[in-house]
Parts: structure tokens; sequence; C-alpha cells
């Protein structure tokens, strides 16, 4: 018995002494190879506002409810972590906004997910992609100088081949570098802003004057003109884009605040074709070739498939195709025949800026109302797809009501006055005897002085008895 006792004691130690060892096991992975080892996300409360302005803040305004604050979750847990890591001096919280309503409206949030970077009074919105890499390079680039010194030619090569667009002033004190440095704490959001001087610059960069303001991009270099391209921050909002890029929703809505048309190319990057390959090719082309003609006003680009853009202007575009927006004021302009050649590209760009080209969309009235009813329907729609349960429920119920409301009127029975008609039959007077009666007296009162000797002969021939009857 006491062995018996001994042997299971033994074999419950052992499962016991099994299990804390894979549990210890898990535990030690996660802390190895985890990206996430514990919550550096911090959530902040009304004490915040009082605490922030010692630190740089990327906070995360988001609510319960909201979908898309859900999704996001996981990755800013993952920014958290990798600027922890990296030694970043940014820290990086979360702040529920509709429990603290108060400090969202002082920050200016008026949607959910809102992605802000506060650094002392200055509070910088974040409109990129909502991924690890694009946060953190936005995040690290903000919480930086404004403008970044270039100490050596070294490091100079070393930033030109490490971003596309590269904005870059030459040359000592002056004005235009004080002019330089307020565009750059103004639209740090977008881009990088350094400051060398001449000798630091390779032998292929010639400037004809200094100090000078250089944008490096597209392979090549421009300087900044005053005469010509107007003011410095209206200049450096144009050029902080390659001359052509890939465009998705997020860039499309950048590319907006630039003020240009933007002219894209629709294709299918999945299964091109070379009718898809000579559109994009034809536009890198008047990017590239004609960009002292058009580079002012328009904005190159291809976008792959034609749902986004299909929505953005409530019809269809062919694929492949072109179209031109002006996000301004929600107009687009289409090709009224495909575009074969370079020559017919370029009459239909300069038509859309002549005026002759005829525009379709708009923020009218009417397209307001168009967009109002598209935007159900698509809501409807995806609701369908993505629930049919949930939808038939919640646009089934509110149908069902309606029409059992409209039923309840149409069938009910009304009082069309049967009643009063019965009452009076009992009385022996209806209305067909009423009127009856007003038709003898009328015809008697309309009759001519014929008919007057007749009756009067009649009342003569009555007999004694009528007459007393009378």
């Amino acid at each position: 018995m006491r062995a018996w006792l001994y042997y299971c004691l033994h074999f419950l130690l052992m499962l016991f002494s099994r299990a804390v060892m894979a549990l210890l096991t898990a535990v030690f992975s996660c802390l190895l190879f985890s990206p996430v080892v514990l919550s550096l996300v911090q959530d902040l409360d009304d004490k915040f506002k009082d605490n922030r302005m010692d630190d740089v803040w990327l906070v995360d305004f988001y609510a319960p409810w909201c979908g898309y604050c859900k999704k996001l979750e996981p990755i800013w847990q993952e920014v958290g972590a990798e600027l922890t890591r990296s030694g970043s001096p940014v820290r990086v919280g979360k702040m529920d906004a509709t429990a603290y309503s108060g400090m969202a409206s002082e920050f200016g949030v008026r949607g959910y997910p809102t992605i802000k970077l506060l650094k002392g009074e200055l509070a910088y919105n974040y409109k990129g992609p909502r991924t690890k890499d694009d946060i953190i390079e936005f995040a690290n680039r903000v919480a930086g100088p404004a403008v970044r010194s270039l100490p050596s030619r070294q490091m100079f090569e070393h930033v030109l081949k490490r971003h596309s667009v590269l904005f870059l002033y030459v040359g000592g004190e002056s004005p235009l570098k004080e002019k330089y440095i307020e565009v750059a704490s103004e639209l740090i959001v977008y881009t990088y802003f350094f400051s060398a001087s001449e000798d630091v610059l390779t032998e292929s960069v010639t400037l004809s004057e200094l100090p000078s303001v250089v944008v490096f991009k597209d392979g090549t270099y421009f300087t900044y003109d005053e005469y010509e391209d107007g003011s410095l921050s209206s200049w450096v909002n144009r050029e902080r884009f390659q001359s052509y890029l890939p465009i998705d929703g997020f860039t499309l809505y950048e590319l907006g605040e630039t003020g240009k048309l933007v002219a894209i190319a629709v294709t299918d990057e999945k299964d091109p074709t070379e009718q898809s390959t000579r559109l994009k090719g034809l536009i890198q082309k008047v990017a590239a070739e004609h960009r002292d003609q058009f580079n002012r006003d328009f904005q190159f680009g291809h976008m792959d498939g034609n749902d986004y853009i299909n929505s953005l202007i409530m019809s269809e575009v062919s694929v492949p195709g072109i179209i031109i927006l002006n996000t301004s004021n929600e107009q687009y302009f289409l090709p009224d025949e495909p575009l074969e050649n370079l020559q017919q590209m370029l009459q239909f760009f300069n038509s859309v800026l002549d005026g002759s080209a005829p525009a379709y969309g708009g923020d009218g009235i009417f397209q307001r109302i168009k967009r109002v009813a598209f935007d159900a329907r698509s809501t409807i729609m995806s609701v369908f797809r993505s629930s049919p349960l949930l939808a038939c429920f919640l646009f089934g119920l509110p149908l069902g009501v309606i029409s059992l409301m409209c039923y309840g009127i149409c069938t009910a029975e009304s009082d069309d006055g049967t009643e009063d008609m019965e009452l009076m039959k009992r009385d022996g007077f209806t209305d067909e005897e009423e009127e009856e009666g007003e038709e003898e007296e009328q015809q008697r009162l309309t009759a001519g002085p014929e008919n007057a000797e007749e009756e009067g002969e009649k009342i003569q021939q009555k007999n004694p008895s009528e007459k007393k009857v009378d």
C-alpha cells in the first residue's frame, strides 16, 4: 500500500515538474523573442497635460468602440517597444478620447484614431500609413531638430542615398536661412531638412549663388528661385514628392495638400498588360522631360487597380486608363479617346490647363446628395458582405416596422358618413329627395307665362273640397 502511494506521489510530482518547466520555457522564449516584452505604451489621463512638457510624446487618441483603433493597437505596442529599444527620446502613450474629451478637444482631435507628436507647445499630426515603420520614421524625424547639419561630404552622400527627396540649405547665416528654418519647423511632418556649407557638396553640384535652397530628387537637383517659384513654403510643399511615384489613398490625400492636379495611370500591377506598361511609360516621360511645362501644376504617378478611384469619383475608370484629379474641388478629367502616344497625352494635359477639357464631378449640391447616397449604399453593401445576419437585423427590422405601419394606415376603417345617411333615411329625408325638391322649385320659378296660366287653370279647376284642403 505504501509503495503504491509512493509511486502515485512520484508520478504526480513528475507531471508537476514537467508542467512548470514547460511554463518557464514558454515565458523565457517570449522574453527573448517577443518584440513586446512589457507594455511600453502608457495609458494617459487628464494629468498628462501638466506632465507632458518635459518630454516628447507620441500619442494615439482612440475610442474603445472604433474598429480602426482596435486594428492599430498591436501596431502601436510594437511602435512603443521599438522606440524604447532603439533609445529614442520619444515616449509613447495612448488616451481614451471619449473618457477625456476635454483633453482631446484641446489637442484638436476630431476623429479616431488620431496620432499626434507633442513637442513642447507644438503638436504635429501624423497623416501617413498606419504601419510600424512609417510611424517610427515620423516620430524620429519630428522629434529631432527641424534642420539637421551635415558636417562632412561623407554624411551628405549618406543622407542623399537614404532619402528620395532631400532639402538642403547651402551657405552661412542669412535672412534666407531664417526663413528656411521657419518653413522646416512647419513642414517637418512631411520631409527632412538639412543644412551644409558649400565644401560639403560633391563636384556634380554647382550653385550659381549662395546662399541657396536646393532639393535633390529624381536623380538630379533643383534650386529655389524666389522670383519664379514664389514663397519658399509653397515651393517646398510642391517639391516634397518625387515627380513620379506610386499612389495610394494616403499618398493621394497628401498630394491634395500640394495644390497640384494629380495625373494617375490606373493599372493592374498583378496582371500588367502592354497597354498599361505603355501608359506608365508615357506619363513618366512627361514627368521627366516636360518638367518645366507641367511640374508647377501636375503631380504624376500610377495606382494599382481602380477600386479606390471608383469610390472617389462615384463612377468607373477603365483599367488601364488615365485620370486627372483636382482634389481641391473634387473634379476629375478623362480623355475623350485612348491616349496612344506622347503627343496625345501632352494635348490632354494642355486641354486641362486651358479649360477646354470637360470637367466631371465637383462639390456642388447635386454631387453632395449623390455622395451621401453613394456612401450609404457602400456602407450597407459592406455590412451585408461582412455580416449578412447582422445586416438583415439592422436594416430588416426598421423596414418591417415601417411596412406594418403603412399597412395599418392603408387598411384602417374610415368614417365615410354612412351613419349620418342612415339617420336621415329614418327621418324620411335624404340628400336625393332634397336635391329633387330643389330642382322642382327651380323649374317652377323659371317657368314662362304660359306655364303660369296653365298652373292657374289647374287651380281654378279644383273642386271646392280641394280648395278647402289647399
